[in-house]
């Protein structure tokens, strides 16, 4: 389902297990805060999987881009957690899934995502899942702060 303000609460701790996936300190205060501004502000789209009311297992985040040359909308699928309890159950693969409905239901051109390059069982899911690795650009990266 997708999130909204009131689900939040739900969403931060898996969140905020996510950031420390990818090494960064846990703060649930920061994690809330940006959240919330995220939402406040419509400025990405959150979906959730839930295993019972209340007990949210995984999440994910999307943000919305633009690709001047098709004229369309892309979206940008920044975020995808599942809590580790819950892993191999097929909610990661029902994630991709309902974000690729977003982008059609919205008109885009697709979705693009990013992954560790050790990260090899989410490659793994999403190729499985019909996403190409990218072989024609290069990404290039200018990083202002850490």
């Amino acid at each position: 389902m997708r999130a909204g303000r009131k689900d939040l609460e739900d969403v931060i701790p898996l969140f905020d297990d996510y950031r420390e996936f990818y090494e960064a300190d846990s703060n649930h205060a920061a994690a809330r805060a940006f959240l919330t501004e995220r939402t406040d502000r419509d400025e990405s789209v959150i979906f959730v999987a839930y295993a019972r009311p209340h007990q949210a297992v995984g999440f994910t985040q999307l943000y919305p881009s633009f690709s001047s040359v098709s004229l369309k909308r892309l979206w940008i699928l920044n975020d995808l957690f599942v809590h580790s309890d819950a892993r191999r159950g097929g909610v990661a693969r029902a994630l991709l899934e309902r974000a690729r409905q977003h982008a059609l239901e919205t008109g885009a051109k697709g979705l693009i995502l990013n992954t560790a390059v050790t990260n090899t069982p989410a490659q793994t899911l999403y190729e499985s899942c019909g996403w190409k690795r990218e072989d024609e650009f290069l990404q290039y990266n200018l990083l202002l702060t850490r």
